[in-house]
């Protein structure tokens, strides 16, 4: 039997990518740092072809002891959902909150990727899917370091995708906005939550595994976050400046309404 990898699985998005490899048949190793949500998912999810590994994804050593663990399990997709946010100016905020962000969607999600995807070339066949978001498109005042490490996986996921064109692979990167999960209680008050825009995890995460399916590269769901794709891309040059101030007076309402 195949057999899938997806972190931060016992909640949101991560949580629908389970159901999802699960309705295809797929042996899934969810991975997560929430022992009391990795417990609950023996009722939440009808299927029990799946096991539960306790793992805080932001620490150094952790996709090494993940691989060591599953290396031998016939991995054939492997989904890098774990990431979380920090708000604030940067020069306030704690670094050791934000180094451990880095470590999670930067050097851990790379390296988990090299580990997996070495196997699924020697074997010419595998899927991966990285999450990245669409503030990788554009420069965020009060989130800078969270907008810029989703920079970093589109970027690098795209690069890779093209590293292995020819081949029985497909890595693909899906760029949500705002999305209905536990993210927005992590970076925002009780004052600064809107609705506005604000996708469904269960809608995302069906957008993210068609893609990885059919092999596109990069994944944007929504016709808002389309367009803030397409107007990042189109007009930032010529009124960068502008942008930078609307979307700094945007994100101190609402730090998750571009995620």
């Amino acid at each position: 039997m195949k057999a899938s990898i997806v972190t931060g699985g016992a909640s949101g998005i991560g949580l629908e990518f389970v159901k999802l490899l699960l309705e295809d048949g797929y042996k899934v190793f969810i991975i997560d740092n929430n022992k009391k949500n990795l417990r609950g998912l023996t009722k939440k999810l009808e299927s029990k072809n799946f096991e539960c590994i306790h793992q805080d994804m932001s620490k150094t050593k952790s996709p090494q002891k993940i691989y060591d663990m599953l290396k031998k399990k016939d991995i054939h997709v492997l989904i890098n959902n774990a990431g979380f946010g920090t708000f604030g100016k940067f020069y306030k905020t704690k670094w050791e909150k934000e180094r451990q962000m880095i470590n999670l969607h930067v050097l851990n999600t790379t390296h988990l990727t090299k580990l997996f995807l070495k196997d699924m070339v020697k074997k010419n066949e595998g899927k991966i899917l990285n999450i990245a978001s669409v503030a990788a498109f554009q420069p965020g005042p009060l989130m800078s370091l969270y907008y810029a490490t989703k920079a970093f996986i589109l970027h690098f996921t795209e690069a890779i995708s093209n590293e292995v064109k020819g081949k029985n692979i497909s890595i693909s990167v899906l760029c949500p906005g705002q999305t209905n999960t536990n993210f927005q209680q992590h970076v925002s008050s009780k004052k600064n939550k809107i609705n506005f825009n604000t996708g469904c995890p269960v809608k995302v995460a069906k957008h993210g595994y068609r893609a990885l399916k059919n092999n596109i590269t990069v994944s944007v769901p929504g016709l808002i976050n389309k367009f803030i794709v397409f107007s990042s891309d189109k007009v930032e040059t010529k009124y960068s400046k502008l942008l930078i101030h609307i979307r700094t007076k945007v994100v101190s309402f609402s730090p998750v309404l571009v995620l």
